[in-house]
């Protein structure tokens, strides 16, 4: 149910229009604003298309993954080492980075599918520790500690505006395939699997299949987030794929709205926004990071999602309960607005 309730209750005008004013904003950004602040509206992109990643696991099969930044570090070095050290063109690399992460991710997901809970996710993040490892060890191809430079990004996007917009189609295409796979049959039976794995098995669902190939799709648009990460650098370190950068990830879906598409790009937006702007004047900004997050789960388990949607809820319910009654009723409110406001 979570944000499927608010957009239900919420008019298809509505929707449309609030998605129309988005993509205005998204496309005249750069006319509106200064080059730091593309720049951030560029992290948000890529950062929230790898949180929507970890969200189709976490949030609609119910396996939150802790070590998915290893995946984008897969796609991030191979595409680096292609195109600084050997010379590749940028879409032949691109193309080997992403093949390579399905590769990867096939595997991580074969020792990972047969697991769940705790387990899951300490399986997860030593597979992502294991990517860390080799990007420190492997010295002769990662460069070490010192990365690899001079990834050089698409020749049609080296500015940073062309490289916005680059990136905004990028996202938007992922966001599309994303928000198609999700309300697909296979999409369906994932949000099945997570809310009873058992149940599904004696329905005729082969569970583990159907999580591998979420895995394997997930980690394919964590690799996509990798490139997009890699050319806005032009830089990619073992520092971006440590653990950190993987709970990072899990905050972002967590503090949105898990098992929606719109969520963990707020809650991008939200982690990147405290990061890049409120460092500039709080010294101790992960404190309070730290206390937007306490203050989300304690109050909002659903996520800043999840306050719109009973905010919306209440809204209607108080409208309908200040309805003329002459002529005709009030709409009553709906079951799921009356758990959503507490009534």
């Amino acid at each position: 149910m979570r944000v499927a309730a608010f957009a239900r209750s919420t008019p298809l005008p509505w929707q449309l229009a609030l998605l129309g004013c988005g993509v205005l904003v998204a496309v005249a950004l750069p006319y509106l604003t200064s080059s730091f602040y593309v720049s951030v509206a560029t992290q948000i992109l890529f950062f929230g298309l790898l949180a929507m990643s970890i969200d189709l696991l976490g949030g609609y099969t119910g396996h939150m993954p802790l070590g998915h930044a290893g995946l984008l570090g897969v796609s991030a070095y191979t595409m680096g080492y292609l195109v600084s050290r050997l010379h590749w063109g940028w879409l032949q690399a691109a193309g080997a980075a992403l093949a390579l992460t399905v590769l990867v991710s096939v595997l991580f997901g074969f020792l990972a599918v047969r697991t769940r809970g705790i387990f899951f996710v300490m399986i997860t993040m030593a597979e992502g520790m294991l990517v860390w490892g080799l990007a420190y060890r492997w010295a002769s191809v990662t460069g070490a500690e010192n990365g690899i430079r001079g990834i050089a990004r698409p020749e049609f996007a080296t500015l940073y505006w062309q490289y916005y917009y680059f990136a905004l189609a990028v996202f938007a295409v992922c966001a599309l395939l994303l928000w198609l796979l999700v309300r697909s049959p296979f999409g369906l039976t994932l949000q099945g699997i997570r809310e009873s794995e058992s149940r599904m098995r004696t329905l005729g669902y082969n569970v583990t299949l159907h999580k591998l190939l979420a895995f394997t799709i997930s980690g394919l648009f964590a690799g996509v987030a990798g490139l997009l990460y890699a050319w806005y650098n032009q830089y990619i370190s073992p520092s971006a794929i440590n653990i950190g950068a993987s709970t990072e990830g899990i905050l972002m879906v967590v503090l949105g709205g898990a098992g929606t598409l719109l969520g963990p790009v707020l809650g991008a937006a939200v982690i990147v926004a405290v990061k890049n702007l409120l460092s500039m004047y709080v010294a101790r900004w992960p404190t309070v990071l730290g206390l937007i997050f306490i203050v989300v789960v304690l109050f909002a388990k659903d996520g800043i999602l999840g306050i719109a949607r009973r905010g919306w809820a209440r809204w209607r319910q108080n409208r309908a309960v200040r309805a003329p009654t002459v002529g005709a009723r009030p709409v009553p409110a709906t079951d799921e607005e009356r758990a959503a406001t507490g009534g």
